[in-house]
């Protein structure tokens, strides 16, 4: 269930309430019981809270030692000598 935010157009009171999308918007404000609007775009984003992620929280770790996917195991580029490129006609 999301949480949506809502604000006082009379006294400004901002407040989230969370509720069932199938629910009903509210309609008077908790503290002065003017009409309230329901802030657009709130709710969308997850809310994190607590202490913060850790590690072991990701399904997919970096392997450790895989050896095939650092840019120094990639074999470097072959190029060709500078007397083989540059060999024009000498006038």
């Amino acid at each position: 269930m999301p949480t949506y935010d809502y604000v006082c157009s009379s006294c400004g009171h901002q407040f989230e309430h969370f509720q069932s999308m199938s629910s009903a918007p509210l309609s008077n404000c908790p503290s002065c019981s003017a009409p309230v609007k329901r802030k657009i775009g709130s709710g969308i984003a997850p809310i994190f809270k607590g202490s913060g992620f850790y590690q072991t929280d990701y399904k997919n770790s970096a392997p450790a030692a895989s050896g095939g996917n650092t840019p120094e195991s990639k074999p470097a580029a072959e190029t060709k000598p500078a007397s083989e490129t540059a060999s024009a006609p000498a006038a």
